[in-house]
């Protein structure tokens, strides 16, 4: 992964606020209370707000991304909530999960460079368990639109890193789909999800 990319994030969460605040996000913390706690990974989770919000509800929890700040940033919210999660920095072909390691994968505004999107994806089916949930939200294509409006929802402005209805369906061909829709929400994330934007929203069982 380029240099610059590791960079833009460390500096991002180098701040002492939050990047994306310190709550959950509201669909994971709408579709996580469904299922019953387990083995939980969160990819590319930033600042930990959604990893620590899993630990506080009993999931045993797994978090990684490129970020050291973002490792320091999720570490201190766990101390502050008393709850412990295993926060790892590095690309997800270099880390060691196991094969069925994991109950449920959340994927919240994993926006991988596009030549990583599909191959991650596939990385990770393997390291869930048969049965086992994904639960993901990031933007979707239309997006663009919404940012061209207004600058402050956030999200990637490169359209490959953007999400299709059909990449999903092609990516997870082999999950029930328990719920998959693209549609318009009000995002109120800390200091850069901020307004109206376009998301797909997707929870699949393995089969």
């Amino acid at each position: 992964m380029e240099e610059a990319w590791v960079e833009r994030w460390n500096d991002r969460y180098g701040q002492s606020e939050y990047a994306y605040g310190e709550m959950p996000n509201d669909y994971l913390k709408e579709q996580l209370q469904k299922f019953s706690p387990g083995n939980i990974l969160f990819p590319a989770e930033g600042e930990g707000r959604n990893a620590v919000f899993a630990a506080t509800l009993g999931w045993q929890t797994w978090a990684f991304d490129v970020s050291k700040e973002g490792q320091k940033k999720a570490l201190q919210l766990a101390e502050k909530h008393q709850v412990t999660i295993d926060y790892e920095v590095g690309l997800l072909e270099q880390l060691h999960y196991q094969p069925e390691q994991f109950d449920a994968i959340a994927l919240i505004y994993a926006h991988f460079p596009a030549q990583m999107k599909s191959p991650y994806h596939l990385l990770l089916d393997g390291y869930l368990r048969r049965g086992g949930i994904i639960i993901f939200e990031a933007f979707s294509k239309k997006h663009l639109e919404y940012v061209a409006k207004n600058e402050k929802v956030g999200g990637p402005r490169e359209i490959e890193m953007l999400y299709s209805i059909e990449e999903i369906e092609a990516d997870f061909a082999n999950y029930e789909i328990i719920e998959l829709e693209e549609k318009a929400i009000e995002l109120t994330e800390g200091l850069y999800h901020n307004g109206i934007g376009s998301v797909i929203r997707f929870v699949g069982r393995k089969k």
